[in-house]
């Protein structure tokens, strides 16, 4: 009777690397990074969502939160097998210490940093709907993402070498306060090397920075790892040597790491009305809302002369031929999500900046009665009628105020159009001074 021979069927054996990253600890270190960043974005989205570059800066600024708790995740995975009490078993195994350190370090690196980026995924569809202009900035996120992924090497060190179940949360406070610190030192000296430095929404990097960036992180990482667990702790200089010329590069540069985004002084107009409407260039999708919310005051000042030539949205003194529009800047104030806040206080601050009036130490009660009645002329306060009916039960004086003040409002409001268009034409022609004799009288 012949032997039967049956086939074996090979057994697929799972790469250890492949075993860690996909069960045990790493995807929850990871979800923990995405679900920690989502709070904070969510909670502070009026303030971004809506704006590329401010997506971006809120994006770069939560890396103070995100390598501290990659860090600490690090720090907890390196100290697994001193929790399990199996050092001794691994030390008998075949595979050297560093493979046994990669295969355990890695995928929480890996993890951690894909935790970042799908955050900052999110963060830019939450922003893409409501943008008004710019474009998507990615700049500063892949440099953020190996900041954080080098966070977790260097938190798997801590934890391999520091035999203590608070390593890990103590390791995330240190660097929490350790980043915080450095950001509000002196920027010229811990600026360049901090990678959770704060930065404005008109911060935008040179296109080597991010580069630069990661050399120094991920150089650093590296060569603790190696002088960690390698058998030949020298090969720990060649990443050292490479994190050295990557923060000698980044200090040299200083301030010259960041430059402000043009688009920040850029002006796009809407020419159809007098005075014209400009906004930044970043913000040129809210040009219809703020027309529509102007409109009331362009509508009436047609045939009026000695006017602005525009309303700028620009943080400085406006010049002569300029009014200052109400700041759209910063986010979550004036604009939330691409849509005024509140077009009739928006109006009023408008109106208002067209008087140009410097803080005159001496007004006369000509000039005051006159602001105010171009003021509820063109664009009334929202909170005119409050303020009436708190000084109407004030006292003498006040009550003799306000009925001054509604008397000089009917006058204007009920004068002939063309005699109106003369008054006011008179008025602006004193905007911009204190020139009491100039002001025309109502």
């Amino acid at each position: 009777m012949s032997a039967v021979t049956i086939p074996k069927t090979p057994v697929r054996v799972s790469h250890p690397l492949r075993a860690e990253a996909v069960r045990g600890f790493a995807p929850i270190a990871g979800a923990a990074v995405v679900l920690t960043l989502g709070v904070l974005l969510v909670g502070s989205s009026a303030h971004w969502q809506g704006g590329w570059a401010e997506t971006a800066a809120q994006l770069h600024n939560s890396v103070l939160v995100s390598v501290p708790l990659a860090a600490a995740a690090g720090c907890w995975q390196g100290g697994r097998e001193r929790r399990r009490r199996t050092e001794e078993l691994w030390g008998t195994v075949v595979r050297t210490p560093l493979v046994r350190f990669l295969a355990s370090a890695l995928p929480v690196a890996f993890w951690t940093a894909a935790g970042h980026l799908v955050a900052a995924a999110l963060a830019m569809l939450a922003t893409w709907p409501y943008a008004q202009g710019d474009r998507p900035r990615f700049g500063t996120v892949p440099g953020d993402a190996v900041a954080v992924a080098a966070a977790a090497l260097l938190g798997h060190v801590v934890g391999r070498a520091v035999p203590t179940r608070l390593a890990a949360p103590l390791l995330a406070i240190a660097g929490y306060v350790g980043l915080g610190v450095l950001a509000s030192a002196d920027p010229g000296l811990a600026g360049p090397l901090d990678p959770a430095f704060p930065i404005m929404d008109t911060d935008v990097p040179v296109w080597w920075q991010p580069l630069a960036m990661a050399g120094w992180t991920a150089g650093l990482a590296l060569a603790a790892a190696l002088g960690s667990a390698a058998r030949r702790r020298a090969t720990a200089l060649l990443p050292l040597a490479a994190a050295v010329a990557a923060a000698t590069v980044l200090v040299q540069a200083g301030d010259g790491l960041w430059h402000e985004d043009p688009a920040a002084h850029r002006q796009v107009c809407d020419t159809s009305t007098t005075p014209a409407i400009c906004v930044e260039a970043r913000y040129a999708g809210m040009l219809p809302q703020i027309g529509e919310a102007l409109s009331g005051i362009t509508g009436r000042l047609k045939g009026v002369r000695n006017l602005p030539a525009r309303w700028e949205d620009v943080n400085h003194e406006p010049r002569d031929p300029e009014a200052q529009l109400p700041m759209l800047t910063p986010l979550g104030w004036s604009v939330v999500r691409g849509r005024l806040t509140d077009p009739r206080q928006y109006a009023w601050e408008a109106a208002a900046a067209l008087e140009r009036r410097p803080e005159c130490l001496h007004p006369t009660r000509r000039m005051l009665l006159a602001d105010d009645a171009v003021e509820a002329y063109l664009a009334p306060s929202p909170l005119q009628d409050d303020t009436d009916a708190w000084d109407a039960k004030g006292s003498a004086e006040q009550r003799a105020q306000a009925r001054s003040r509604k008397a000089a409002r009917a006058r204007l409001r009920t004068m002939d159009d063309q005699d109106r268009r003369e008054w006011l034409s008179a008025y602006f022609a004193t905007a911009g001074t204190c020139d009491v004799k100039g002001v025309p009288a109502l």
